[in-house]
């Protein structure tokens, strides 16, 4: 399979998956060269990345020295990312579905694309000075939004029961939390 089909393949399957559609799970790369061509997936996200930092700072204040601390957070970023990938390799393999790390690792590298979207589409309104109700209303359905899509395409590329899942959401979570103080 080339990159440009598992590109297309991987973010349509993550479309559908955002829209409660279990078949976009069968979108995704179920191998080990497809689930490394996923990570394409960070690249795509970068630019999202780089927006909701600035956007951030917009309303937080922007640091002494921006572009350093832009730096450490897009280094941040790139950890975080591999981390998650590394560290929920051995989670996998204690429930039994080493198996489908694979497809696993691929959608929740394309779910990613789609979570920052979710993300940058509640931001856009409090950027233009929405009130702040709005603005973290929107950013809350957002975050749920995302959380529930890691979940279901979680549940279903490992076949593993709700809770299993959320322990996986949760290693993420984590992750970023730890990251990001």
């Amino acid at each position: 399979m080339s990159l440009a089909t598992d590109i297309r393949g991987g973010l349509s399957g993550a479309f559908l998956l955002a829209r409660g559609r279990p078949e976009g799970i069968l979108r995704m790369s179920h191998d080990a060269a497809g689930a490394a061509r996923s990570f394409w997936a960070v690249a795509i996200c970068l630019p999202g990345f780089v927006l909701l930092r600035l956007l951030t700072w917009q309303t937080a204040g922007t640091p002494p020295d921006a572009l350093h601390a832009l730096a450490a957070s897009a280094l941040l970023y790139v950890i975080g990312w591999a981390g998650y990938a590394l560290l929920s390799r051995p989670v996998v393999a204690a429930y039994g579905r080493t198996v489908r790390w694979p497809r696993f690792i691929a959608a929740w590298n394309w779910c990613n694309v789609v979570q920052y979207i979710l993300l940058l589409a509640a931001s856009i309104p409090g950027a233009f000075g929405a009130p702040g109700w709005v603005d973290q209303t929107l950013g809350l359905i957002a975050l749920f939004w995302a959380l529930w899509l890691q979940w279901f395409a979680t549940r279903l590329a490992l076949d593993v029961r709700g809770w299993q899942a959320i322990l996986l959401v949760l290693l993420d979570v984590v992750i970023g939390l730890f990251l990001g103080g």
